[in-house]
């Protein structure tokens, strides 16, 4: 057992298990840096790692994925993440003891620097992490969480959803009816477009390549660019123009 415990201990130290990316290895969550102060959890996307953390995502969302992006096109980065994904899999109390000892610093880090703490914990997963781990928003009612998802159930008003967590539906090829639906449940919707109009659906478009910080949008559709392999899409992912439905 000791044997076990140091092993993590030292991957920790040398980073072979990192938990969050730092702001200042994402462009965008580096601009998101105005009165708050964002930390993201990126796993391994779908099946990478033998384990599926994108039960919804489509053929186009898989194809055109933001895992490959950045600092993702590095293989060091694609082995951390699956490792990372593992190890919330195979040795779970541990990992949500290190997701504590992160926010607590990153709580820490934002007291001193006088700025409010944010979390993403699916930075490139959609887990439904108010049903995995709903204690996560009651230990730390004071930070904000958000993240993008393509679960539609999640999107409903009968769908327990904690008051600091928020959410903004994810379009793809495929489920553009369910876009309409989060939209009229009053949630935001985020389309990937080849260049973004002022409307879609009947909703002004809002750029959402200014911030990561979508709890901070007006209501409407998020309009993001293409990034990584979403540039040399061929599923439909990615929307031409603005006509909508």
């Amino acid at each position: 057992m000791f044997i076990v415990f140091l092993t993590k201990y030292f991957l920790r130290i040398y980073n072979l298990i990192k938990l969050f990316t730092p702001y200042t290895s994402n462009p965008k969550i580096a601009k998101s840096i105005r009165q708050y102060l964002p930390m993201i959890l990126h796993l391994a996307p779908h099946s990478m790692s033998g384990h599926n953390v994108c039960s919804s995502s489509s053929v186009g969302c898989r194809a055109t994925c933001l895992n490959y992006a950045g600092h993702g096109r590095y293989p060091r980065t694609q082995l951390a993440r699956i490792r990372r994904t593992k190890y919330f899999f195979e040795d779970r109390p541990t990992f949500m003891a290190d997701v504590y000892s992160d926010i607590e610093r990153l709580i820490r880090k934002c007291k001193k620097e006088g700025l409010l703490p944010c979390v993403r914990l699916n930075g490139t997963s959609d887990i439904v992490w108010e049903r995995v781990w709903p204690d996560i928003f009651q230990a730390f009612p004071n930070v904000q969480f958000y993240d993008y998802t393509k679960h539609i159930k999640r999107c409903n008003p009968t769908w327990y959803l904690p008051s600091n967590y928020h959410l903004t539906f994810s379009r793809s090829e495929d489920n553009q009816a369910e876009c309409i639906e989060a939209l009229n449940n009053g949630y935001n919707c985020a389309v990937v477009f080849k260049k973004c109009p002022t409307q879609y659906f009947g909703y002004r478009v809002r750029n959402g390549d200014d911030s990561d910080l979508r709890f901070m949008d007006r209501f409407g559709v998020i309009g993001l660019t293409p990034k990584g392999r979403a540039k040399h899409d061929k599923t439909n992912f990615v929307v031409l123009s603005g006509d909508g439905l």
